[in-house]
Formats: structure tokens, C-alpha cells, sequence
């Protein structure tokens, strides 16, 4: 990518996504190693067991990372948006990825070889922090949906879901919040590790307790409140407690 397409990148996302880890400078850095690569709606980025060689930065559109069951079935782990960074393997060694990354839309990504980073890390020692902060930050992101998921039960986890989608996806609805994105009980069941009939249950009764409605597919959160309280919300940093 020339410098040129590094500063049109940089233009455009601003404070999203990695870019507040990184300075300009350095965010510079990253984006001069990268390559444009178009991925279709639908195709893989990489799938469980390749080589994790490359990272991959989103210019446009939206990306799942998934993990899958023994039985086939698919766990959704993170939605990526633009500005984001994905790269879950070890990216200084040789590793595997251990996840799954599927466009959700069509898609353009910068392509960042695992080779070209290691020499920027080495040359560059505010950048190599930089990168362990945002290192630090994915794991921290790992560990809370990890603890929602496991310590809050099935209402929890879906409460923390909608407060997450509501920090990625929010928008402002007279003195609501509403959903920008359409997303349906069977990907919110994948998101949380229940069943679609679970999900639609649970559903219901937020919207019978008025804690949320869904208009024309889009979902409306009345009271964040009270799904704060049921997922025993620790009030993350926006950075951290996202899809």
C-alpha cells in the first residue's frame, strides 16, 4: 500500500477501532506494509487450522469470527467493523489460527505479512508497545465475554450482547437507543451459545417488561439500566465491552 493509500485510511477512520492505540506516526507504519486485498460477502478471510501469517485490517464492511463445536455447531466470538484489527494467532511465531473469520458483507481488508510486522516491531520500539496495547486490549475483550458468559447464565449473556450491540451499533432514537444493524435471534443465539428458541423467549420477555421493542427488525433498548443489572455490568471501557 503507498503512502498515499496509508493517509486516505487514516483519514477515514480517525479514532475507530485500532487507531486509538496507535499515534500517526505509527499507525502510518502499519498501514505502509499493508496490501488491498477485496473479499467477497460470504468468503473466509482463514479458517480454523491455517497458517497464521498475515493480519488483517478492515477498510470496509464487516467481518465474524467464529469458533466451531465438535458437533459442527458455530460459536460467534467478535463482529469486526472498520478500523479494526484482526489477528488472533501468535503473530511473532509460527501458530495456527484457531478461529474462523467470514465476511458478513463485501469487504475490503489491508493485508499485513506476519514478516513485514516482525521488522516494523523490531525498528520501532513505540510502536511494539503500541502493539502490545492493543494485544492487552483483545485479551481483556476475550476474558469478559468469557465471564458473561459463564457466570450470569443465559439471561446475562444476552443482556451483555445487547449492551455490546449497542456500543458497536447504537444510535441515538428520541430518548432511546436503536440498533443500526439487523441481526436475528439465530445469530444473537450464536453470539451468546443458546438455543434460537431460548433467545426468542428471553426476547419476549424484555419486550413484555418493556426493557426493549424491535422495529422493523431493528432492535430499540428502553432501559439499559436494567440490562446492566442483570448481567452485573463492571461499566468496561467502550473499547472493551463491544461485539
Amino acid at each position: 500500500m503507498t503512502k498515499q493509500l496509508g493517509r486516505e485510511v487514516a483519514t477515514q477512520d480517525q479514532a475507530q477501532g485500532i487507531r486509538q492505540f496507535f499515534s500517526e506516526e505509527n499507525f502510518d507504519r502499519l498501514t505502509s506494509i499493508m496490501y488491498p486485498k477485496n473479499v467477497h460477502k460470504g468468503s473466509n478471510l482463514f479458517w480454523e487450522g491455517d497458517t497464521a501469517d498475515y493480519l488483517y485490517y478492515v477498510r470496509s464492511g464487516r467481518i465474524k469470527v467464529t469458533k466451531s463445536a465438535d458437533d459442527g455447531k458455530e460459536f460467534t466470538l467478535y463482529l469486526h467493523n472498520k478500523g479494526d484489527l484482526i489477528g488472533y494467532g501468535d503473530v511473532l511465531s509460527e501458530s495456527v489460527h484457531m478461529l474462523s473469520a467470514e465476511a458478513l458483507e463485501n469487504c475490503e481488508v489491508g493485508v499485513i505479512q506476519r514478516k513485514d510486522l516482525e521488522v516494523l516491531l523490531w525498528q520501532h520500539g513505540d510502536l511494539a508497545v503500541e502493539f502490545m496495547r492493543w494485544q492487552g486490549m483483545t485479551h481483556m475483550l476475550t476474558q469478559t465475554k468469557m465471564r458473561d458468559l459463564l457466570m450470569f447464565g443465559k439471561t446475562g449473556a444476552l443482556c451483555s450482547l445487547l449492551i455490546r450491540l449497542n456500543n458497536s451499533y447504537g444510535q441515538a432514537h428520541g430518548k432511546h437507543r436503536r440498533l443500526s444493524i439487523k441481526i436475528n435471534n439465530t445469530e444473537m443465539s450464536d453470539m451468546i451459545g443458546a438455543t434460537r428458541e431460548s433467545v426468542n423467549r428471553m426476547l419476549s420477555d424484555l419486550k413484555k417488561d418493556g426493557i426493549i421493542d424491535i422495529e422493523e427488525g431493528h432492535i430499540v433498548i428502553y432501559d439499559l439500566e436494567h440490562l446492566r443489572d442483570v448481567c452485573h455490568c463492571d461499566n468496561c471501557p467502550a473499547h472493551i465491552c463491544r461485539v
